[in-house]
């Protein structure tokens, strides 16, 4: 009894000292969850992964327990991973180092063996991990250009005259702009979840399981496609009132329960063909059940005569596969009952001093140097003119920047220039600088070509100023992006390097301080992209001269 209650105080500390660390991290995914359709699989996928292991509970009192201390290295580079999560400002870092603890306290407590037994379920749990923004963004401004252009192909084969610019779709008196939200992420997500689920149930060869997983990619961009194509003749014939409210969503739903079926009738194809376990039918190739008598039941034997056959033919009951054997041999031995040894113990000593130093490296301070507010951003700079507008309180609060400045410059009667800073004081996760990749497909743009283009000097400065280049259009219009992220004295244009430095520079001089600078013109009626490159260029070169004093070095 004394063992039984160290047993789940211990397992309840873990429990509370991995809720104290990784809170923010977990509101934060509760809140993808719950707020995004793309990842509202996510709050079913826990319970899911419980219950098989749960379902496992016999196989895994069937394996011997050896002592293994594999699991506190598994801890340890996960509570690495958190440190390096917790400065560098990325969440899926976070996500995969609370993973990595939980796979770390599987094997202290069960063993390697025991957690091959459930390696599943546990891999299983990163299904629900959103992805980085910078690779959703880039990932669902792709997945928006394939679906407009199979939503058109989809109207022009039924006869409806349809035009796509970018990612909106012009039916002549009503255009439709698909927007990241029917991009078809929200059913490619999902569906290759729920995908894999499936091929774990799926009891058959493993190329057909790899098969079903992969097909549920084209699956999903294909019917999203048909869905867009499907709402684009809807608007034609009922008005734009069929792609809003309920018709919407009520479109998304069927979609979504069409592709499903697909995968089901997909198995079904896939359970008729040939493989190594020939003459089974297709439902008996699922683990319905851990109990051996169900399971030997579906294959024409009586569950009594399961052990009197093995003795038969002089096999140890053992040798039968776990969902044959009778439920009566299935009773954990003394010797194979899951009693946690002094590696699961260790684990608290283990996690109890890194939560104190945890909270250590969630508030830590920080020093930046003093800077001038950008209120202060001069409006006339060697000959160009700014205008300032606010930007819309939305943006304020999802970007979540310490101070900004947003104009539009002009030089003459030129196309403006409009320029656009956002300064982190502290960037911590949640809170930092993030591609303008993201945001620039949208309206309608599309991104025609992303470079890198090195500035010339200014005088005064030590090196070449080196920038991302973006050209967007939407129909005849195009526009010429250059931005760069300002992190302390360097000028870097990947957001990998960025990440880097901050994690460099967090642990070597305390601050984390920077700011993206993003400027931005229209190539004017027949103007070249050259005359307008040389505009950005020569503005860049100017306002990064006044940078220094609000975006300190």
């Amino acid at each position: 009894m004394a063992s039984t209650r160290s047993i789940l105080f211990t397992s309840l500390l873990i429990v509370a000292l991995l809720g104290y660390m990784y809170v923010d991290s977990l509101v934060y995914l509760v809140s993808r969850w719950l707020g995004t359709e793309d990842y509202s699989h996510g709050i079913f996928v826990p319970f899911i992964s419980g219950y098989l292991i749960w379902q496992a509970r016999h196989r895994l009192n069937q394996v011997s327990r050896e002592k293994s201390w594999l699991g506190l290295a598994v801890i340890a580079l996960g509570l690495m991973l958190y440190v390096v999560g917790e400065l560098s400002t990325l969440f899926i870092i976070l996500h995969v180092s609370l993973w990595m603890v939980i796979v770390g306290l599987a094997v202290t407590l069960l063993g390697i063996r025991g957690a091959k037994v459930i390696a599943f379920p546990l891999c299983y749990l990163l299904t629900t991990v959103p992805l980085p923004m910078f690779f959703y963004a880039g990932l669902s401004s792709k997945l928006q250009l394939w679906s407009s252009s199979l939503g058109v192909g989809c109207l022009q084969l039924v006869g409806v005259m349809a035009f796509r610019e970018g990612n909106v779709i012009d039916l002549g008196p009503v255009q439709l702009q698909v927007v990241e939200a029917c991009s078809g992420i929200r059913y490619l997500l999902p569906l290759t979840s729920l995908a894999l689920l499936c091929a774990y149930l799926f009891k058959d060869a493993m190329w057909k399981r790899v098969v079903l997983v992969l097909s549920s990619i084209p699956i999903s961009i294909v019917l999203n496609g048909f869905r867009i194509g499907m709402i684009g003749m809807l608007v034609e014939f009922y008005g734009k009132g069929a792609a809003e409210g309920f018709y919407h969503l009520f479109e998304g739903w069927a979609i979504f329960m069409v592709s499903l079926g697909l995968l089901i009738l997909e198995m079904w194809v896939l359970g008729r063909v040939k493989a190594s376990m020939p003459g089974r039918p297709f439902l008996e190739r699922f683990t319905w059940s851990d109990t051996g008598s169900r399971a030997v039941e579906g294959r024409g034997l009586k569950p009594e005569a399961s052990a009197k056959t093995s003795e038969v033919q002089g096999l140890r009951p053992e040798a039968f596969p776990s969902d044959l054997q009778h439920s009566s041999r299935l009773q954990p031995s003394a010797s194979h009952r899951i009693v946690p040894g002094a590696a699961y113990f260790c684990s608290v000593a283990l996690l109890a001093p890194f939560t104190l130093f945890s909270t250590v490296v969630v508030d830590r301070e920080e020093n930046p140097p003093p800077r001038t507010a950008f209120v202060d951003f001069p409006m006339q700079v060697d000959g160009w003119r700014g205008t300032p507008f606010p930007l819309e309180p939305q943006y304020i609060d999802a970007l979540r920047f310490d101070d900004y400045v947003l104009a539009d410059y002009r030089s003459d009667t030129e196309q403006p220039v409009n320029f656009y800073a956002a300064y982190y004081r502290s960037q911590k996760k949640g809170q930092s600088a993030h591609s303008p990749q993201s945001c620039l497909p949208g309206g309608g743009w599309e991104i025609v070509s992303l470079t890198q283009r090195e500035l010339p000097m200014a005088q005064g400065m030590l090196h070449p100023l080196r920038v991302n280049r973006a050209v967007i259009q939407k129909g005849d219009q195009k526009q010429i992006v250059l931005y760069w992220f300002k992190q302390r004295e360097r000028d870097l244009t990947s957001e990998y390097l960025v990440k880097f430095y901050l994690l460099w520079d967090a642990f070597s001089r305390q601050r984390t301080d920077g700011a993206l600078v993003r400027l931005a013109s229209l190539v004017g009626p027949g103007e070249s992209e050259s005359a307008a490159d040389q505009r950005l260029q020569e503005f860049a070169v100017v306002a990064r001269q006044e940078l220094t004093r609000f975006v300190p070095d």
